[in-house]
C-alpha cells in the first residue's frame, strides 16, 4: 500500500486491529509485529505505533488509569473509533478483510484449537476459516484486556483461559467480536458460565447458582466460595452492563 499524506480507511483499520489486542506497553515502534505490519499498510513503524496510542488516547479504559496515549488523534482517528462504538464486531470484522487483501497472515491462529469452537449455523455470513480469523482476534482482545489471566480466579496460566461471550456466540451475530461481550475465563469457570450456573452482576461481583451451593467440597472451593467477589477488571473493554443483563435473564439459572 502507497505512502499518502492522510491515513486512508485501511491503514486506520489495520491500527486499531493491533491495538485492540496489543497491551499497551508494546504500543511501540521496536515491536516485530508492528515493524511487520507497518511495511504492509506503507508507514514507518514509529508512525504506526503512534496510531495506536492515538486510539489508546480515545479509549476511557486507559486514560481513566492516568495512562493519556498520545494528543494526537485526528478527526478520522476519533471517527473511527466511535464508528468502532457502535458496531465493534463490524469493524474489526472489516479490519480482518483488509489484512487478508494486503495478504499479512500475521494474525496466529496456531492456537485456536486451544478452546471449543462455537456451533456455526447453515447461514453464517463467516465462512470456517474467517470465522476462525475472528475468534483469535477475539480471543487476543479479551485476553490482553484482561492481562492474561481468569477475571474470577486469577489464574495467569493461557492455556487454561479462554475468552468467553457473554452473550453466547449462536445466540447473537452483532455482538461475536465485540470486545465488550467477552471475560477472561478459566475452562471450568467459562463451562459454569456457559451453562448458566455462574453469572456477573452490574456491580461486576459474581453470583453462583444456587445449584451448586450444596454441591461436594471441591465445588465450594473451585466455584462457590467467589460468590459475591469482584471481579477483576479489564484494563480495556468494561462488560457491558446490557450484555451482563441479557445473560443473567437468558442463560443463568438461579436453582
Amino acid at each position: 500500500m502507497a505512502q499518502s499524506i492522510g491515513w486512508t480507511r485501511q491503514q486506520l483499520l489495520v491500527a486499531l486491529n493491533i491495538y485492540c489486542r496489543t497491551p499497551f506497553g508494546k504500543l511501540h515502534a521496536k515491536n516485530p509485529e508492528i515493524i511487520r505490519f507497518a511495511e504492509w499498510i506503507g508507514r514507518s513503524p514509529s508512525a504506526l505505533a503512534m496510531k495506536c496510542c492515538n486510539f489508546a488516547s480515545l479509549d476511557p479504559r486507559i486514560t481513566e488509569t492516568g495512562r493519556v496515549g498520545l494528543k494526537g488523534a485526528s478527526k478520522t482517528d476519533r471517527a473511527i473509533w466511535q464508528e468502532a462504538n457502535k458496531n465493534w464486531s463490524l469493524l474489526l470484522d472489516e479490519s480482518i478483510d483488509v489484512i487478508e487483501t494486503l495478504n499479512a497472515k500475521l494474525i496466529d491462529i496456531k492456537n485456536v484449537a486451544d478452546f471449543e469452537s462455537p456451533d456455526y449455523s447453515v447461514d453464517d455470513h463467516f465462512v470456517t476459516a474467517k470465522a476462525r480469523k475472528g475468534q483469535q482476534l477475539f480471543r487476543q482482545t479479551v485476553l490482553t484486556s484482561y492481562d492474561n489471566q481468569c477475571c474470577i480466579t486469577g489464574l495467569k496460566e493461557t492455556k487454561l483461559i479462554v475468552a468467553s461471550h457473554i452473550i453466547p456466540w449462536q445466540k447473537d451475530k452483532t455482538h461475536r467480536l465485540n470486545p465488550h461481550n467477552g471475560l477472561a475465563l478459566n475452562s471450568l469457570h467459562d463451562k459454569a458460565f456457559d451453562q448458566g450456573l455462574i453469572t456477573v452482576d452490574d456491580d461486576m461481583t459474581v453470583r453462583i447458582s444456587n445449584r451448586l451451593k450444596q454441591h461436594d467440597e471441591f465445588t465450594q472451593k473451585a466455584i462457590v466460595k467467589f460468590h459475591g467477589q469482584g471481579l477483576i477488571l479489564p484494563k480495556r473493554f468494561m462488560p457491558n452492563t446490557e450484555f451482563l443483563q441479557f445473560h443473567r435473564e437468558n442463560v443463568f439459572t438461579l436453582n
